[in-house]
């Protein structure tokens, strides 16, 4: 029995049919569209200024390890953001090598699209809602401070339709004959 080396093909495999410039775009662009409220709240646990009331941050902030959530909900968010880009990446058509088990192995279509589907509506539904609420609220924060928070917050409601579109793109390639 004799071991051959991996072909240059399989370390680096493409995806399954080629991937448009816009769906491209798109799956970067959700990763832009969540970052700015990421670095809003990661402002705000480090207590940079932006316009809120003292009063504000206290409300936002869960003492203890309540500073770690606001943070660690950062970070969760774009890592679900990066996900996106495994739509339009060959790591989300094959299992990557570091996987135990599964390395190799095709991800079915479905694994990929119904988690991105309901993801797509969820990010929808809570993007309008958060901004809806966000923008409404009675908080105690100057002109500045809300233009700012408006900034970093109305993109996430683009995350939703960005990630169907891909979504959709990703399912359509997959399933083409």
């Amino acid at each position: 029995m004799t071991i051959s080396a991996p072909s240059p093909t399989s370390a680096h495999p493409a995806t399954t049919a080629p991937v448009p410039p816009w769906a491209r775009r798109a799956a970067g662009a959700v990763l832009w569209t969540s970052m700015p409220s990421a670095l809003w709240r990661f402002a705000v646990v480090t207590g940079v200024p932006l316009g809120l009331a003292q009063s504000e941050y206290e409300a936002m902030l869960i003492p203890g390890w309540g500073y770690l959530v606001v943070p660690l909900l950062s970070v969760v968010q774009e890592a679900l953001a990066f996900l996106t880009l495994g739509l339009v990446r060959p790591w989300g058509e094959v299992w990557p090598r570091w996987v135990p088990l599964l390395r190799g192995r095709r991800i079915p279509v479905l694994a990929a699209a119904v988690p991105a589907t309901l993801g797509a509506l969820a990010c929808t539904v809570y993007g309008v809602l958060f901004v809806w609420t966000t923008l409404h609220s009675d908080m105690a924060i100057t002109q500045w401070g809300k233009w700012v928070m408006t900034a970093c917050y109305v993109p996430m409601v683009a995350w939703g339709p960005l990630l169907a579109v891909v979504t959709t793109h990703y399912y359509r390639r997959r399933t083409r004959p």
